[in-house]
């Protein structure tokens, strides 16, 4: 069966839409057999495409994310993904919230397995989207490898 992967942060534009990217790619290259997406644990950029800097980062690093448009997390996700990953402890705790609001049973935890953050690099400069960007690959590399030796 298909594995499932949700990657969340707090507006869909900038973390979880690059890790989306990250690991689209990556399971691409692996041959591997999981579907991704990305949302937001917060509305206010449904429906857009991801922060301009981090499209720019993104395709300079290999990883275009053009395609992709933000939204927001709902309860069925907490049942139709198998691991949700937020990208800091406060989405995280949202997380859990609901999904014991949706009694759901999706697999929530944090994208570093270390529980280090993933800054937002909303209101940082350029170099906040690159750091950013090279932790987030960091993470999904090493989820990736933990979810093949499963």
């Amino acid at each position: 069966m298909k594995k499932r992967i949700l990657f969340v942060c707090l507006g869909n534009i900038c973390r979880s839409p690059a890790a989306e990217g990250i690991a689209r790619k990556l399971i691409r290259e692996r041959g591997l057999d999981y579907f991704t997406d990305s949302a937001g644990t917060g509305d206010w950029h449904t429906g857009e495409a991801p922060h301009s800097e981090m499209r720019r980062v993104a395709t300079e690093r290999g990883f275009p994310i053009d395609d992709l448009r933000a939204r927001q997390v709902k309860s069925k996700d907490f049942f139709d993904f198998d691991v949700i990953l937020a990208m800091d402890h406060q989405n995280l705790r949202d997380l859990e919230r609901l999904k014991k609001q949706a009694r759901g049973t999706a697999d929530v935890r944090l994208l570093c397995s270390d529980g280090t953050d993933i800054p937002d690099p909303y209101y940082g400069g350029a170099d906040g989207f690159y750091r950013c960007f090279d932790m987030i690959r960091e993470g999904v590399e090493e989820f990736l490898s933990e979810v093949v030796r499963e």
